[in-house]
């Protein structure tokens, strides 16, 4: 008898292994890293990031090295399993009837099977000494010494298989945790505002921000919100960009809880012109159009709305003027402007203005000012405002003390209650 090993089926087992091995880790990779991006914010403050690195390097590591591995090693001590068996079996058919039993009750005792089997292959070797040459019965008893070793190998492989498969059921833990609501590509179609009994904590243990916020804004309403230092009106914008998530009640946009909706597909569907422009490092076009969802001639219609045609295109380098750092190279006003250009390119259903022209001189103020009413006409705009000259024309207006909505109406009413929004325009010299 001539016994030649099966190296192609070792090759093809091996290969089989590792690129199944490999598709099967970006799989469950793609997956987690898909999910996680797309979980809610709940999500990440119950989590502990050290759990997270670990799944994205610990256990897809894991996946990626060490269970193929224990798949490999198993499966090539199977095989030599399976050739001593052979080998046996070829000596002497009748250890077939000895063989299968034992294999059966492997799990009792490895060694005692190990020891059965050598006696067994003697013991039909002997009986079959008529028929069987020395060197077959010698090569039979030789194999079947190793049957113990193997065995165990075995044994330990799978114990490292099944200890690494947990890595597994980690990555598809995260993997399978609730996502964000996809939403309608239209969404939101009218911009209605909406906060239920809603209040905000910038950190558990602290003061309220915001307390049992309740309110309703219409399409198209033009909503002014004033106050003093502290009384919560910023804290409204964070609110509604999901900054800071709510510690009661809710805001919907257009009947949609924000906090189902992704972060991403929130803050692009609602704009915000801040206290503080903030431009990046790189050229014009890019800061106003950072992902190139628009055409020059749109961009430079956005200029021109925004004031700032004529001064951009007396740049050398026109859209693709460099800006520093910070916008350092351009004045506050122009750096305003360019935030305000920005607005109108994405012109979305909701426009906040967060005192976005409290710390720019006054021709600055009135151009911003004559471009959100003829430009974002059709949009519903919250304005927290720090100059109440720019919000008397506005639908209503919100006073707000200490997180609480203490007065709401439309200007003239207010004054005409003579409260606390008519003695800040007294303050203000406006009546």
């Amino acid at each position: 008898y001539t016994i030649e090993p099966s190296w192609s089926a070792i090759f093809g087992t091996t290969v089989a292994i590792s690129l199944g091995g490999i598709m099967a880790s970006r799989h469950l990779h793609l997956d987690l890293l898909n999910n996680v991006l797309r979980s809610p914010m709940q999500f990440f403050e119950r989590t502990p990031s050290g759990n997270l690195l670990n799944r994205f390097s610990k256990e897809v590591d894991a996946i990626d090295c060490m269970i193929p591995e224990g798949f490999k090693m198993m499966l090539g001590y199977v095989f030599k399993m399976l050739e001593v068996a052979t080998i046996v079996l070829m000596a002497s058919p009748l250890a077939g009837f000895v063989i299968l039993p034992l294999t059966l009750w492997l799990a009792v005792n490895l060694e005692f099977l190990g020891n059965v089997l050598v006696l067994a292959a003697a013991i039909f070797s002997v009986t079959g000494r008529a028929t069987l040459s020395p060197g077959i019965v010698g090569l039979a008893v030789s194999h079947s010494l190793q049957v113990t070793g193997i065995l165990s190998w075995i044994v330990r492989a799978w114990t490292d298989v099944e200890n690494n498969i947990v890595s597994v059921e980690r990555v598809k833990e995260y993997s399978e945790t609730p996502k964000e609501v996809p939403l309608p590509s239209a969404w939101p179609q009218t911009g209605t505002i909406e906060f239920q009994e809603y209040g905000l904590q910038y950190r558990k243990g602290l003061d309220w921000a915001l307390k049992e916020i309740t309110l309703s804004v219409q399409e198209r309403e033009k909503v002014g919100i004033v106050g003093r230092t502290g009384a919560g009106k910023s804290s409204l914008a964070l609110g509604i960009f999901r900054i800071l998530e709510a510690a009661k009640g809710k805001i919907s946009i257009d009947g949609i809880d924000i906090a189902e909706v992704g972060l991403q597909d929130l803050r692009s569907r609602v704009t915000i012109i801040p206290q503080d422009p903030v431009l990046f490092s790189g050229s014009l076009r890019m800061n106003l159009d950072p992902f190139d969802s628009y055409s020059d001639e749109e961009v430079w219609r956005a200029l021109e709305l925004a004031h700032l045609k004529s001064f951009v295109s007396g740049l050398p380098d026109k859209l693709q003027h460099e800006c520093s750092e910070g916008g350092e190279n351009l004045s506050l006003g122009q750096r305003q402007l360019v935030c305000l250009a920005r607005a109108l390119l994405r012109k979305t259903k909701v426009l906040v203005l967060d005192e976005a022209t409290a710390a720019v001189d006054l021709e600055t103020d009135n151009l911003i000012q004559s471009t959100i009413r003829t430009q974002f006409e059709e949009c519903t705009v919250l304005t927290i405002a720090h100059r109440l000259n720019t919000i008397m024309d506005y639908t209503r207006v919100i006073v707000m003390d200490r997180g609480y909505i203490t007065e709401m109406d439309s200007p003239r009413n207010l004054i005409t209650k003579r409260g606390h929004f008519y003695r800040m325009c007294v303050e203000a010299g406006l009546v």
